[in-house]
């Protein structure tokens, strides 16, 4: 009686060629996902800086007058009839959550007005923002999403209390304690 030898052959793995040629389909792919990502992230990096030197170019005028007309300071007519937007930055905010209470944010926001405006309406957009925080759940606000959240909803509210005069709100300073 002969001994045959019943075991399968070793199994052969993929060859290097078919391997090189997944890791350069996977390196193209993960290439292209970076460039359109950084095109599209550029994009919005390019508006917003552009838009940030106009507002500390008009930073000078709010801080030598206040809000605008109504405090005494106006800006220079050569500024509005370009179009440039009035940064007011906004005291300090400090409240609880609504849950849990024992949660305490301060917020510091700057406006970006399209004109000069009064007092009262800035005072205004302040007192209904900090109204607003004090509605506001930890749950709500957690993560990135619940940020932009946040910054959506109170450009939403600012807007609406100054009849769409306030382009923007900036957050300043966000802390949780």
């Amino acid at each position: 009686m002969a001994i045959t030898d019943q075991t399968a052959p070793p199994a052969k793995g993929p060859s290097m060629i078919v391997q090189l040629a997944v890791l350069l389909v996977m390196t193209a792919a993960a290439v292209g996902g970076g460039w359109f990502a950084g095109g599209y992230l550029g994009m919005e990096g390019a508006e917003a800086a552009t838009g940030g030197k106009a507002a500390a170019a008009d930073h000078g005028t709010a801080a030598k007058g206040g809000y605008g007309a109504a405090a005494g300071g106006e800006a220079s007519h050569s500024d509005q009839a370009a179009g440039n937007p009035l940064l007011v930055p906004l005291a300090p905010m400090t409240t609880n959550l609504a849950a849990p209470s024992k949660i305490w944010v301060r917020m510091e926001l700057a406006l970006v007005l399209d004109a000069p405006q009064p007092a009262e309406l800035v005072e205004a957009v302040h007192q209904d923002l900090f109204a607003y925080m004090r509605t506001l759940k930890l749950h709500q606000i957690e993560g990135p999403s619940g940020y932009q959240h946040l910054k959506a909803d109170l450009e939403d509210r600012a807007r609406v209390r100054s009849d769409g005069h306030v382009r923007q709100v900036l957050i300043r300073t966000l802390l949780f304690e």
